[in-house]
């Protein structure tokens, strides 16, 4: 069955368009309420979202439909998608939802589902629930419509377990953090824990207003809290993205530390400790080259999966492994939570910033970056990447770089984009491939 909701992240698109309307939320809750009524005790969701204008139209009708097909309702507000993850599995709920677009601009809002078990749903029952929503729903008799109510305490909740995360004798006393709440979800919680571990806390994206989510602050525009780090005199700046499941962390130097830096830290410091599973790190195939160089160096394997935390968690189920995430910022701890956590994440890299009495500069470069040039490169039609002409350049490049680099095409799930990444040791033999293939695609597209 082809998907015409649900992509690699639940569903997502561009507010009161064709696939993200209330309608189309109070026909998600519909539909996902019925697939998820299993035996006979009183079922129950749990429905948490970001600081979206968008959100309280989507809350609203993804609430009507749960409550027609007989599922009650637990209503959190703004809190981080881990968080939600994590009440589900709490609260003993059948289901959790998360409203939100991630690093998207307010315009976009999105819908992501967790199973009773706090991780995302399964390829089969997303399509099951896709099934569902072309059907009539089984509405239920007035007599078992289902309840809602809204929980103030959850925030309390979520901090405490986040600060499980560190050892209890971690105090982060005399560190002065930057924290980029990008004006989302986590606006409240994660300065909060920080400044409950003792650190002094400098917090920026903390007033959320429905438009101002991921605009010019957060873990994709950074120039705010490097800056903020710079003229505060910081040790550290925090930048979580707008569901703050990612985290991107700049240095005293106002110095990017991007997500293999951080995958690498805290693998390195759970190997020293005997806790790392699986022999290794998840990673997607855009993490760099020097992070795998850099973990075989320690005896460490990098696994390499498609583009999307959905497929890292997966892999990292199978292969029993609990460290594993993306560059872009996705850190995905299995030992903390079900789901990428930043708040999380970044406890880790304070409590490791403390211990090792190092400045961030020194801490969080544990290896060089191969040469890395991603260049996204846009086509009216068809499939470039089938031309024959492109496909000989495409093979050039993989020769220019064998041995000292590779090359990965991928295709956008999302808009007629194809993305074009190369890294290797010459940055200008690497520069000039991903030129040559993006040429070649637009001679053809």
């Amino acid at each position: 069955m082809d998907r015409k909701f649900f992509g690699t992240d639940g569903i997502r698109g561009r507010t009161n368009t064709e696939k993200l309307t209330a309608a189309t939320a109070m026909c998600v809750g519909q539909a996902a309420g019925t697939h998820f009524l299993r035996g006979a005790h009183r079922h129950r969701v749990v429905i948490g979202k970001d600081t979206r204008l968008s959100g309280y139209m989507m809350e609203s009708a993804l609430v009507a439909g749960f409550t027609s097909v007989g599922m009650d309702v637990i209503m959190t507000g703004p809190l981080p998608t881990p968080a939600i993850a994590m009440l589900t599995r709490e609260m003993r709920a059948d289901l959790g939802v998360m409203i939100s677009a991630s690093h998207n601009p307010y315009e976009d809002n999105g819908i992501k589902l967790f199973g009773p078990d706090g991780f995302k749903l399964s390829d089969e029952d997303e399509l099951a629930i896709e099934a569902l929503m072309v059907t009539d729903p089984k509405l239920v008799d007035a007599s078992r419509v289902g309840r809602a109510r809204r929980i103030e305490d959850s925030r309390g909740r979520y901090i405490h377990a986040v600060k499980q995360s560190v050892g209890s004798d971690i105090r982060f006393d005399g560190l002065k953090v930057v924290v980029d709440c990008a004006n989302g979800a986590a606006y409240q919680v994660a300065p909060e824990a920080i400044w409950e571990l003792g650190a002094e806390v400098i917090a920026i994206g903390d007033e959320p207003n429905g438009t101002n989510i991921n605009a010019g602050v957060g873990s994709t525009s950074l120039d705010a809290v490097k800056a903020k780090v710079v003229e505060t005199g910081a040790h550290i700046g925090l930048a979580l993205d707008g569901d703050a499941d990612r985290l991107i962390v700049v240095d005293e130097n106002g110095e990017t530390v991007d997500g293999d830096q951080l995958m690498a830290l805290i693998a390195t410091r759970m190997l020293e400790k005997g806790q790392l599973r699986g022999g290794g790190v998840v990673a997607t195939v855009m993490s760099n080259l020097g992070l795998e160089r850099y973990l075989g160096g320690i005896g460490l394997s990098l696994e390499r999966t498609k583009v999307g935390d959905r497929y890292v968690l997966e892999r990292m189920r199978e292969g029993g492994f609990n460290v594993g995430g993306e560059q872009s910022g996705h850190m995905i701890l299995l030992d903390y939570g079900t789901t990428g956590d930043g708040l999380v994440a970044a406890l880790r890299v304070l409590a490791s910033l403390v211990r090792s009495n190092k400045r961030a500069s020194e801490l969080l470069h544990l290896f060089d970056r191969v040469p890395q040039v991603l260049k996204n490169v846009r086509y009216e039609g068809g499939k470039p990447l089938e031309e024959a002409s492109v496909k000989a350049v495409i093979a050039e490049a993989e020769a220019s770089l064998a041995g000292s680099g590779r090359l990965v095409l991928r295709p956008s799930g999302t808009e007629p984009v194809i993305r074009v990444m190369a890294e290797g040791d010459d940055a200008k033999r690497v520069e000039a491939a991903v030129d040559a293939i993006c040429q070649a695609v637009k001679a053809v597209a």
